[in-house]
């Protein structure tokens, strides 16, 4: 199989790109490396990294009509920069279209996109459905889910996945990085009233396998999530445990921002029925596991969507 992967340098594309190759197929990833790194991705021969974005239209139509991609993951998207609405644009709009058009006209079997469960916006119910009216009110989740219309529109199967906060190797987005960077140096940590589902990279890419070898032919949008919640102070008090740490300076925690959202639990309720998939980590073990990789690679700049450096991430 031959498997387009639009942001494959990245945390969530990277490990995708791993899945497949242990399947034996053969990946095109395009990535801008605007947070991706190219060491994440294993050097062998049926890999192809083509370094571009998937603004650039003439990139992405020479790249489908060469490999012929019979299955895209679309993981590639503007986030790290909250108030450049033009790149949210680009990237999340134009480039998703871009790589529905093409995916069209190069007849690819299936789309796999990658959305934030931002789309839901201020949600009125807890947990949320699938089926939960989309309200995006800042400019990352407003573009993301103009893609996910895009990729409809496109007549072209799909999957979009929505995704809680995913979190593992590779992983320098939202809290965590942040939370462990601080208490590894004995600082402080700023912490916002918030409440959110963490869901381990291992279940996120178990899932994935499951979507494209096990349920081929099943189209539509899911929740991405573990079904349960804690606190982003609960995140903070677990970590410093884990990290055999005793939290002596106080903790400031903050209200959320007005691009922010209080709470952002899901509903996998039909991802579980349809796919017969279940998140299997919990989140000790699944902190556990990160903390070991960053004590041996380190913790990069954490990159969030939030305006004002505030690391809730989605």
């Amino acid at each position: 199989m031959r498997t387009l992967v639009t942001g494959g340098a990245g945390f969530l594309g990277s490990h995708i790109s791993d899945l497949l190759l242990a399947h034996k197929e053969h990946v095109l990833v395009i990535d801008n490396l605007a947070t991706g790194r190219v060491r994440n991705l294993e050097p062998i021969d049926r890999l192809e990294f083509v370094e571009g974005t998937i603004a650039d239209r003439g990139l992405v139509d020479e790249s489908f009509e060469r490999f012929r991609p019979e299955v895209v993951i679309h993981a590639a998207a503007a986030y790290k920069e909250p108030d450049n609405w033009q790149e949210d644009i680009l990237t999340n709009i134009a480039g998703t279209s871009y790589i529905a058009e093409a995916a069209r006209r190069c007849g690819t079997d299936r789309i796999i996109y990658l959305q934030t469960s931002l789309c839901y916006g201020h949600p009125v119910m807890s947990p949320i459905p699938v089926e939960h009216p989309q309200n995006p009110f800042t400019s990352y989740a407003i573009s993301k889910t103009a893609g996910e219309y895009y990729i409809m529109l496109s007549g072209v199967p799909y999957v979009s996945l929505r995704l809680a906060n995913i979190y593992g190797a590779r992983h320098f987005s939202g809290p965590i990085p942040a939370f462990y960077k601080r208490l590894r140096e004995g600082k402080c940590c700023h912490v916002t009233d918030t409440r959110r589902d963490f869901t381990h990279v291992d279940d996120f890419v178990e899932l994935i396998r499951k979507i494209l070898y096990e349920k081929p032919d099943v189209s539509g949008a899911f929740n991405v999530c573990t079904g349960s919640d804690v606190t982003i102070e609960e995140l903070h008090r677990l970590m410093a445990t884990t990290m055999g740490l005793e939290v002596t300076n106080p903790i400031d925690v903050t209200p959320p921002a007005p691009d922010d959202v209080a709470t952002l639990l899901l509903d996998p309720s039909m991802t579980r029925r349809t796919f017969g998939w279940t998140a299997a980590t919990s989140l000790d073990e699944g902190l556990r596991m990160l903390i070991r990789w960053f004590d041996e690679h380190g913790v990069q700049k954490a990159h969030t969507h939030l305006k004002a450096g505030r690391l809730n991430d989605a």
